[in-house]
């Protein structure tokens, strides 16, 4: 007994032995793997070695800057060199979903950027040139405290390259969070009523390091509560662009703008100037185009040179290749305008290269001008650009072509020519057709792109009878610039063979772009410039076809300078345009016909004849207080402004009395309608006579019909001599025995309604800031003459009403009139 409990002891002490034995071994080795030091994790904000952070396993790519991927995260590797050095951000959507307002392509941002070094961080700063003063002058410091830079974003250097010329900052946050200028506009995320960024679905697509500039881009996924497609998800996502290209060192030279030459702009406030206030400098948006060294003398003796640098435009891939030559074509139609600036070849059209030959190239490039073609309803092109906001300077441009530009086209081609043009008696055209027209809507664009805006007094410089005339159009076309929106030529009438249609580069294009581009290498600043540009001005001064007259936004000041009009007299031109509608009505159901299809085609050509009329009734009435513009300086005799005469004025308003207020029936065709639309076309009219009528009743209008009497005496056309015959129009049956017809009756009960708005019109004030495009006229409403005189407008309205509403068997008449005059004793009598 003794002796097995001995035996187990003893096996009990050996088990506790090599079990202690083998923990002190375990131990032992836990100690020795503790002993082997791990290096330690970098402090934040420490700077490491460079071989730390770009590892060999990081993907490079070299350019402005080098871009470094790894493990995830992008890193830029910027050379001292380049701090502080200006860059231009362009943001721009490049993929959208369906559906969204905003599409593929379009731009949505551009703002200077600067990088600066400040302690052991890398400050993004945004720059700001709006304000300046020369860095020689005491002012020079005021002017930098009130243009503080704002930061937009701070990156801790992680690491500086072995020569200590480069620093090291990880990119990733900068585009994978919502850092607003680089993303959606605050308009579209008001649209979807986005709320917040999901980052668990954005990321960053690529980061690709060129020469002058960097290109990236990030999927962008945003909550959304209205989403514009796969509502279901609560969600938007876009593919955004962003480029930085870096700016020239040193500036171009700058063109001092002048008001006389339309072009598109950029501005400063100067306060280094020697003048007793800051001072707007403004000056043009243009391409730099150089005489090359070797060529100057050649330039000089009037040869046509080729610039240092070409303006070059490419097609985008996605283009229909039946369209390609045709927008080259448009592009290349500017030639001849640079001609004019003494530069031959100054711009081309390429192809881009296939992926296979450039598998890097990419329309969202900056360094790479684009006709975009995107897939989008919307029917319309445009043309922006994107300068250097310190010289002006165009360092590219992106046409944006939406596929359904051709519809729109289709639509004017065949309303106002269909009457004459056996080519455009359909709805679909013959490719060559739709290629002119295409071509058309090239150039216009490419001209934008250039710098020049609408120059919507062109077509005006035209008689009107001209436009009937084969020679005259082969060799003018139909306005001296392609930059008016004088669409096509709706003023030749059946029997005014070989006439042209649609306008071309014309004299003032030429004109403006020699003005704007033609070196004068005599002359060292931009200053220096302004005598010899001011001469060539003067040396045109007087003459029409080189006048620039500003687009007008809302309502409509200079009558000169409408959009869709053509020729000197809105009231002839318009008469043709009507002839040719009623031509063309008759004939819109075989025109748009086709086996098997239905009435949509029809629908939509007879909604552009009533949209035609509207216009050619906008471009009468807007004649009515009237003020001309025409730009001069003090070397120029002549006034700037000068209202339209009396008696254009008066036979305008007749012309709208007898073309709508009296009921266009010609317009009423029960085929037509009877076929596209189950009840509308009374409420089409009455829009059309209500639109007019209002535009007449307009606040400014009716100020400067006072101002221009109160100016002018009898020579103006008075407001109360406007209301008169007004009223005499549109209340004719008042003085006979005649029946109101429904529009009739809508139109009378539109005009008391109008006069009644305006006894209680809210005063009209004007901007302190001059705008050429916006025009408001000013009107202190209860102090003016305006309401005494609507309201004896009334009052005669009520008086004659009732007493024909007495005079009257028909009971519809009877019923109106007794309304009228009730109504109108409401407004001047209000109960309360």
């Amino acid at each position: 007994m003794t002796k097995r409990i001995f035996t187990s002891l003893l096996t009990m002490l050996l088990i506790v032995g090599v079990s202690n034995n083998a923990e002190a071994q375990r131990k032992k080795k836990k100690d020795e793997v503790k002993e082997t030091p791990t290096p330690p994790k970098p402090k934040k904000g420490e700077i490491e070695p460079y071989s730390k952070v770009i590892t060999s396993d990081a993907k490079t790519d070299e350019g402005l800057f080098k871009v470094h991927f790894l493990d995830d995260k992008y890193l830029y590797e910027i050379p001292d060199s380049l701090l502080e050095r200006e860059m231009l951000m362009v943001t721009r959507i490049a993929k959208n979903t369906s559906n969204n307002s905003s599409f593929g392509g379009q731009k949505t941002n551009t703002q200077v950027l600067r990088w600066q070094k400040k302690d052991k961080n890398i400050i993004l700063r945004v720059v700001s040139h709006n304000i300046v003063a020369d860095e020689e002058l005491p002012i020079h410091e005021a002017v930098v405290n009130s243009n503080f830079e704002p930061v937009l974003y701070s990156f801790p250097i992680k690491a500086y390259t072995d020569d200590k010329k480069s620093v090291v900052i990880d990119v990733t946050e900068l585009f994978s969070t919502d850092v607003k200028p680089l993303g959606l506009p605050e308009n579209v995320r008001k649209d979807y009523k986005i709320s917040r960024l999901e980052t668990k679905t954005s990321f960053i697509e690529s980061i690709k390091s060129y020469p002058l500039n960097i290109e990236s881009r990030h999927v962008k996924t945003y909550v959304a509560s209205e989403p514009p497609s796969n509502s279901s998800t609560g969600t938007v996502s876009v593919e955004m662009s962003n480029s930085m290209i870096l700016l020239p060192k040193v500036p171009m030279k700058r063109r001092i703008f002048d008001e006389r030459v339309g072009w598109f702009t950029t501005s400063q406030t100067d306060y280094g100037l020697d003048v007793q206030k800051s001072k707007e400098i403004t000056f043009l948006d243009r391409w730099r185009l150089e005489v090359k060294d070797e060529d100057i003398e050649k330039f000089k003796n009037g040869e046509l040179v080729e610039p240092k640098k070409q303006i070059v435009y490419y097609i985008d891939r996605a283009t229909p290749k039946k369209w390609v030559p045709y927008i080259k074509a448009g592009i290349e139609d500017w030639q001849v305008a640079f001609e004019a600036a003494g530069f031959k070849n100054a711009i081309i059209a390429k192809d881009p290269p296939t992926k296979e030959e450039d598998p890097e190239w990419t329309p969202e490039d900056v360094r790479y001008s684009v006709v975009r073609y995107l897939a989008s309803p919307i029917p319309n092109a445009n043309g922006p650009h994107v300068s250097d906001p310190r010289s002006g300077e165009i360092l590219e441009s992106d046409i944006n072509w939406y596929h359904n530009v051709m519809s729109l086209l289709q639509g004017w081609f065949f309303v106002q020519t269909a009457a004459i043009n056996p080519d455009a008696q359909g709805v679909a055209f013959e490719d060559d057709v739709m290629g002119r027209l295409i071509r058309f809507v090239s150039s216009h664009e490419v001209g934008h792109t250039l710098g020049l805006p609408h120059n919507m007094g062109s077509s005006a410089a035209y008689p009107v009878d001209s436009l009937r005339s084969a020679t005259f159009t082969k060799k003018h076309s139909t306005a001296p610039s392609i930059m008016d929106y004088a669409r096509f030529n709706y003023v030749a009438q059946p029997g005014d063979k070989d006439v042209a249609l649609m306008p071309n580069i014309g004299v003032y294009d030429k004109y403006a772009m020699s003005w704007g581009y033609r070196p004068i290498l005599e002359a060292k600043t931009a200053e220096d410039e302004k005598p010899i540009l001011d001469s060539w001005i003067l040396k045109h001064a007087g003459d029409p076809l080189y006048r620039f007259g500003h687009q007008q936004a809302g309502s409509v000041v200079d009558p000169s300078s409408q959009t869709e009009d053509l020729g000197d007299d809105a009231i002839k031109a318009s008469a043709y345009g009507i002839a040719n509608l009623k031509r063309i009505v008759p004939n819109l159901i075989k025109w748009t016909a086709e086996k098997g299809k239905n009435y949509d085609d029809l629908e939509t050509m007879y909604g552009h004849v009533i949209a035609q009329f509207n216009r050619y009734m906008g471009h009468v009435s807007s004649n009515l207080g009237g003020v001309y513009e025409n730009y001069k300086t003090y070397d120029q005799e002549g006034l700037v402004y000068t209202h339209v005469d009396k008696t254009h004025q008066k036979n305008c308003l007749n012309f709208i009395n007898d073309q709508l207020f009296s009921t266009p029936n010609w317009l009423i065709d029960k085929e037509i309608i009877g076929r596209t639309e189950y009840s509308g076309i009374t409420e089409r009219i009455r829009s059309i006579q209500v639109k007019t009528l209002n535009n007449i009743l307009d606040l400014g209008t009716m100020m400067r019909m006072i101002e221009n009497e109160t100016l002018n005496g009898n020579k103006a056309y008075t407001l109360i001599s406007m209301m008169t015959d007004l009223r005499n129009g549109i209340w004719s049956e008042l003085n006979s025995s005649k029946d109101i017809d429904t529009y009739r009756r809508n139109l009378q009960r539109a005009h008391v309604e109008r006069l009644a708005e305006l006894l209680n019109s809210k005063d009209v004030k004007v901007s302190s800031r001059k705008s050429s495009y916006v025009k408001t006229t000013a009107v202190t409403v209860k102090e003016s003459d305006i309401i005494p005189i609507v309201r004896g407008e009334l009052n005669r309205i009520k008086k004659n009403a009732y007493r024909a509403s007495l005079a009257t068997t028909n009971t519809v008449k009877k019923y109106h009139l007794q309304d009228i005059s009730e109504r109108i004793d409401a407004i001047l009598n209000p109960k309360g």
